[in-house]
């Protein structure tokens, strides 16, 4: 899944649009809900070593919350890793360009919204 598919599922699924609230990240998105303003998901691109990963460059990630007693066993799973931006007990981080296909992203989306009401 690439970042504008990913942009794509939640506008049309949730019709919220990516805020970037930083001027010195302007490629960093935060995703809200349009009721209470709660961020539900948070789109960075940042250097794979943040999240542990052994190689140049920058990747996009997406931040989610998560049941807590579901972290651990998320964290297991490839391409999810402890949350880069985060409080590390409710949130996970997802890469996205990884080995998880858009339905196991699209259902830790659907998890987060509703985890951020």
């Amino acid at each position: 899944m690439n970042r504008q598919q990913l942009i794509d599922y939640m506008q049309k699924k949730y019709q919220t649009k990516p805020d970037h609230p930083w001027e010195k990240f302007p490629d960093y998105a935060v995703f809200r809900h349009s009721d209470n303003e709660k961020w539900y998901a948070l789109l960075m691109d940042i250097p794979a070593e943040k999240i542990g990963l052994d190689q140049d460059g920058r990747i996009d990630v997406l931040d989610l919350k998560v049941e807590p007693e579901l972290v651990g066993s998320l964290r297991k799973k490839p391409g999810i890793y402890p949350v880069y931006h985060m409080n590390k007990e409710h949130w996970i981080t997802v890469l996205l360009n990884g080995p998880l296909g858009a339905k196991e992203i699209h259902s830790l989306i659907d998890d987060s919204f509703r985890l951020t009401r």
